[in-house]
């Protein structure tokens, strides 16, 4: 028995911002399908996923994100027109991918922040443990990916999980900020958690990135939050809450992580990734 599958199956994929940062780029095309070398954001978090033993992919979309869709979808006439030559190897990839998961898909009605994209997903979740993948983070490493290091974690504690980071004093104010109590050298009990704190107000700078594992309660404690930063629906105020309750820990993953929701870090992840390409196919 594969007991990675039996613990969680489903990945959510929160999906429905615009992509401000990238305009005009993400004026009509979704900023999870803007190309790392030749392969949008979302399907390496899609692998990651799977290399993870999850199966269920669970998108939360929005108006003009039809594109995603259409990508983990048969297209007959690009088939049709490139059957038997070598660009079919191309698709191999995605191929496997449509052969091996099922997506689902919802929308998030307006843009409330992360806990309402989670929240929204709820329908298509269940209740059952998940994670959640934001595919603008884009996480490498030449080991197991950060979803399956998480995962064998969850095996042993059962509760809710994030990745972390640590990061520049400065850059406190881009990202939800944890501190607690260190059970190894890379894993935490969190006992605090702050959104977006200004460096003096940070309470460490170990900072969540875009992979997390959930318990199916944080629902009910995403509903019974308050709106929070912005008027947004923030899930790092639900954790909190989800750790005064019980225990959420916090994980400091082995990898390479390229926030691709910058240019700066998408010129970044393009170009690494071009280098493993070439080293691959030259």
């Amino acid at each position: 028995m594969n007991t990675t599958k039996s613990l969680i199956r489903k990945c959510l994929f929160p999906a429905a911002g615009y992509g401000t940062r990238f305009l005009p780029a993400t004026k009509a095309m979704p900023k999870e399908m803007m190309p790392i070398v030749n392969k949008p954001l979302i399907q390496y978090g899609v692998e990651e996923a799977m290399e993870a033993g999850l199966t269920e992919m669970a998108i939360v979309t929005g108006r003009g994100k039809r594109a995603l869709e259409d990508h983990f979808d048969v297209n007959v006439e690009l088939e049709a027109q490139i059957q038997g030559t070598d660009k079919e190897l191309h698709l191999t990839e995605i191929r496997k991918i449509m052969a091996e998961t099922r997506f689902t898909y919802t929308r998030q009605k307006a843009m409330r922040g992360l806990g309402d994209a989670i929240l929204s997903g709820e329908t298509l979740i269940g209740d059952e443990p998940f994670a959640v993948v934001l595919a603008d983070d884009l996480c490498l490493n030449d080991g197991s990916g950060v979803l399956l290091q998480m995962i064998e974690l969850f095996k042993q504690f059962r509760c809710s999980i994030v990745a972390i980071q640590e990061v520049a004093a400065e850059d406190t104010e881009k990202y939800g900020i944890v501190a607690g109590e260190a059970l190894r050298e890379d894993l935490y009990r969190i006992s605090q958690m702050v959104e977006k704190p200004s460096p003096e107000e940070a309470p460490s700078r170990m900072a969540i990135i875009g992979r997390y594992l959930l318990t199916p309660d944080i629902f009910d404690i995403l509903r019974s939050t308050p709106t929070g930063r912005n008027g947004e629906l923030q899930i790092t105020d639900a954790l909190a809450a989800q750790a005064q309750r019980g225990c959420v820990l916090a994980y400091r993953f082995k990898g390479r992580r390229f926030d691709c929701g910058s240019i700066t870090g998408y010129v970044e992840a393009t170009n690494f990734c071009y280098e493993q390409y070439r080293l691959r196919n030259f």
